[in-house]
């Protein structure tokens, strides 16, 4: 079976209260909540969140939630207390981000579609790299793929370079990836993960799955043609609204 869990923090720096923004009459956390409880794959969805607020709310509207603790250094760490909290035997947890609001069920379905034989450890998604506009953007993680398709590096960084090329044209000569940052755990391997100190690499690039590859774990990356679109302020909303088709 597998987990949906919804980490969903009240004390965002740049966005405080942001599950409990609205955006057309639902708030995110409910727009993502019932977006991942329509997806086949997921055997049960909860919010994991360290604020009464946001429980409450989740409730309000029929749905699952779980108090975690505040003091949770990611999302990760949150999902696992999250794990321990909930009834039933997960085989994997899917980590769906609380920011999405507009995540679609057909994408959680990708990701989850390689957990099926119980081998892989950690499983992530990525999309092609379209643009060197995109390539060169520090906010785009970048993903260095073995042949099978897990990783080998993630960095903010493009890599690889490519000599005797033009910076403008390395796109056109490589198939360069970028991160879309939703996470399925193996039950044991996220136990494991969280027990893991932060590492020299995961604190130069500020990205924890590094912790995971230093440590020989290993992330299979799965293509998907679905975009994130995070909110990560107040403006998205409005941008997100400006994209939004009448009704939704």
């Amino acid at each position: 079976m597998i987990a949906g869990i919804i980490p969903a923090r009240y004390a965002s720096t740049r966005f405080p209260g942001k599950p409990l923004a609205e955006i057309n009459g639902k708030t995110m956390i409910q727009r993502v909540y019932e977006q991942a409880a329509q997806c086949a794959a997921l055997s049960a969805v909860v919010v994991a969140t360290d604020d009464e607020r946001i429980f409450t709310h989740v409730q309000s509207f029929g749905g699952k939630a779980v108090l975690t603790s505040p003091h949770h250094p990611s999302g990760t760490d949150r999902c696992h207390e999250a794990l321990l909290k909930m009834e039933g035997n997960f085989r994997y947890v899917i980590n769906i981000q609380g920011d999405e609001p507009f995540i679609v069920p057909e994408q959680i379905n990708e990701l989850a579609s390689v957990l099926k034989d119980g081998t892989t450890e950690i499983a992530t998604q990525m999309i092609a790299v379209r643009s060197h506009d995109e390539l060169i953007d520090k906010g785009e993680v970048k993903i260095v793929l073995k042949t099978n398709n897990e990783a080998l590096y993630f960095s903010r960084m493009p890599i690889p370079f490519i000599k005797g090329i033009d910076e403008s044209q390395w796109h056109l000569h490589h198939a360069y990836y970028r991160h879309v940052g939703m996470y399925a755990y193996r039950a044991d391997i996220l136990e494991a993960i969280t027990r893991l100190p932060v590492s020299d690499l995961e604190k130069a690039e500020s990205l924890e799955q590094l912790r995971w590859l230093e440590h020989g774990f290993r992330i299979k990356c799965v293509p998907t043609a679905y975009d994130s679109h995070c909110v990560d302020t107040p403006e998205d909303i409005e941008r997100i609204m400006a994209r939004m088709q009448p009704g939704v």
